[in-house]
């Protein structure tokens, strides 16, 4: 399989309908939209109706990419769903979606890095599509992130939202780049910065509702995304000042600017829809490519830099050739 190249060839997302405002917060805790928003840069984010689940959200935007990509579900070998909110315990959400879509002829599995997942699922399919294990693969990132809160913590409460993102991965022996350089990383010894305690096999008495330590949290955040970058761009000899666009986590504006500022890069190179969204763990930077690509950000030939960090801890980058195009001409 030399030669073969991982294209993205369609994105998709999708978004629940209940907007949640920051003035929804001020109604019941000791805050107010100023404070939310000087802190996070988050104004709203989506909630996810009682009805709707994961795999409700990862359809939708699975349906969409698909789409976007001309293939059909019964076209895919296989399902990467990156999430830290399945439905159930077991069986996988990807197996549910794959039930969902029809996708007949696809395995299917989930994956759990929490908000870096997304990354670490593309760096899976990658890994598979120039083996020639598989051609045609859907990488999906679905939370629902809000029914892991403590609505009455402050400190959490307000940071999450519920969303899916999605990107179909094929193989190509025609594109220049495509998927390129992927590094992820994972520290398990920082897990407690942030956990759901209780809710798995071990008994812990408490609840299944996100702990986080925001300053440590921040801190590491920003210094192991910048080290992640750096490490990216340099197995690729390639110069922040190539990037066309950087996506990154949606966490917190103050990371995003942070590490913007230590990379050099414009603000007009940067993706960010956080205060639109909040944080949706593994959504976030699918959400945020498909927002990009629709409205025009990414064309062809153009490098495009991915870069997460969450729970574990892990974070992770990789950088991209934006294909899709040629892809396309090539199957036509």
């Amino acid at each position: 399989m030399s030669g073969v190249r991982a294209v993205i060839t369609g994105t998709g997302s999708y978004a629940p309908s209940r907007v949640m405002t920051n003035d929804d917060f001020a109604a019941y805790l000791e805050t107010n939209d100023s404070w939310i928003r000087e802190r996070t840069g988050i104004r709203e984010r989506r909630i996810a109706a009682e009805e709707e689940s994961t795999s409700d959200l990862a359809v939708m935007a699975s349906t969409k990419a698909l789409a976007a990509a001309g293939l059909s579900p019964s076209d895919l070998d296989g399902i990467l769903l990156a999430t830290a909110t399945p439905d159930i315990l077991f069986p996988s959400t990807a197996c549910l979606v794959q039930a969902r879509l029809g996708a007949s002829r696809a395995f299917a599995f989930d994956l759990n890095a929490v908000c870096s997942g997304f990354v670490y699922g593309l760096t899976v399919a990658k890994s598979m599509v120039e083996s020639g294990a598989a051609s045609k693969l859907l990488v999906v990132g679905s939370e629902v992130m809000s029914r892991s809160l403590d609505w009455s913590d402050r400190g959490t409460a307000i940071l999450f939202g519920d969303g899916a993102g999605a990107v179909v991965v094929e193989a190509s022996s025609v594109a220049r780049r495509g998927l390129e350089t992927f590094r992820v990383r994972a520290d398990g010894r920082y897990w407690e910065m942030i956990h759901v305690p209780g809710g798995g096999a071990r008994k812990t008495g408490e609840p299944p509702t996100i702990r986080m330590k925001g300053g440590e949290t921040f801190k590491m955040a920003v210094r192991q995304l910048q080290e992640s970058v750096e490490e990216v761009l340099a197995a690729s000899g390639v110069s922040a000042s190539e990037i066309s666009l950087l996506v990154p986590h949606q966490a917190n504006i103050r990371i995003i600017e942070a590490l913007s500022a230590r990379l050099g890069l414009p603000a007009e190179k940067v993706m960010v829809n956080i205060d639109r969204y909040g944080n949706t763990s593994a959504a976030s930077i699918p959400v945020a490519l498909d927002e990009a690509v629709r409205a025009g950000r990414v064309r062809e030939g153009e490098r495009v830099l991915l870069t997460a960090f969450g729970a574990g801890v892990t974070w992770g980058s990789g950088l991209l050739t934006w294909e899709a195009d040629l892809q396309k001409r090539s199957r036509a």
